[in-house]
């Protein structure tokens, strides 16, 4: 069997699938329209965040039986089409969770710490201590919307620091124990400091984060977003930190990303990431959060594994 590797990733891959058999052909720098004309030569296609597996590409690909997705989400592919067309799609978000959990945390820090601006100041010869003077986790109230691969790694990661911890997920059910409180979303409205996001991108959970969410918690929140860009409405969440409803932010990821993830898609900043960008209220970073040299090895060799088990079975 044939296995197209249309983008990059850990080598561990590419000799995985070799060593169970199958013929690989690694075309990472290729065009959507390559990939379309290539695509029906193959038996599974393996892809990140670079290329759209749309109906229109499923259509075209006769002998596709599976497609591997190196990370967590799958919104770039239409799994309901696909799994219609008996074509098995996996991803690998076991092998990015620690990285993903470990990272939501040092955002929180570097904010709570105001470790960024702090650090800035004294490269800078300005030395200045009560008004770099941050909070302790301790005992605040988290909420965690979403318990997957995602939201249990960053819940398990927080039970270290004391604090309590409330857990939504609107899907699943019967996860709580003394430290990781299965709650209700009421509940988080009423009683959390912090709000951490772990969903999937979907029509349900598009822009969730919005005027309405944030004005219905009855705190002043801190919020975290390391799911995805369009979760979040971000001119909602500027006006939230302009009038303190929100007192700072954690965004791995941005509305204004582009669909491959590796820069913000408009060469002119919008005016409310300009806002954020220039906030010492807010920690950004370019969608890493999942990505340590070592989950770039486990994601990989995950999907190399779950690929062989669909196309041997």
């Amino acid at each position: 069997m044939k296995v197209l590797l249309a983008d990059s990733n850990h080598p561990v891959l590419n000799e995985t699938l070799t060593n169970a058999g199958f013929e690989c052909d690694l075309f990472w720098n290729k065009s959507s329209e390559e990939l379309v004309s290539l695509l029906p030569n193959y038996d599974a296609l393996v892809i990140r965040s670079k290329f759209r597996i749309t109906k229109q590409i499923i259509d075209s690909c006769h002998k596709l039986k599976c497609i591997g997705r190196v990370g967590a989400g799958m919104e770039n592919i239409d799994v309901d089409y696909a799994t219609a067309k008996k074509i098995k799609c996996v991803s690998a978000p076991e092998g990015n969770r620690d990285a993903l959990g470990e990272h939501a945390i040092a955002m929180l820090l570097m904010l709570a710490t105001k470790l960024k601006k702090a650090d800035l100041e004294v490269r800078k010869g300005i030395w200045l201590r009560a008004e770099n003077r941050g909070f302790e986790l301790k005992d605040k109230t988290f909420g965690v919307i979403g318990y997957g691969q995602m939201g249990s790694s960053f819940a398990k990661k927080l039970t270290g620091f004391d604090c309590k911890i409330l857990v939504y997920d609107k899907y699943i059910s019967g996860f709580g124990n003394d430290v990781i409180i299965e709650s209700t979303f009421e509940k988080l409205l009423e009683e959390c400091d912090i709000i951490s996001l772990h969903v999937p991108l979907t029509k349900e959970t598009e822009y969730m984060i919005n005027a309405d969410f944030i004005n219905k918690f009855k705190k002043e929140i801190y919020i975290i977003n390391t799911a995805r860009g369009k979760c979040l409405n971000t001119k909602d969440l500027v006006t939230a930190l302009e009038s303190g409803k929100v007192k700072g932010a954690c965004l791995d990821v941005l509305e204004y990303e582009s669909v491959s993830f590796e820069q913000i898609e408009n060469k002119k900043i919008p005016a409310p990431l300009n806002y954020l960008i220039n906030s010492d209220k807010v920690i950004l970073s370019p969608h890493i959060g999942g990505w340590t040299h070592e989950s770039n090895f486990k994601m990989s060799k995950i999907i190399a594994e779950k690929m062989i088990s669909v196309l041997k079975a």
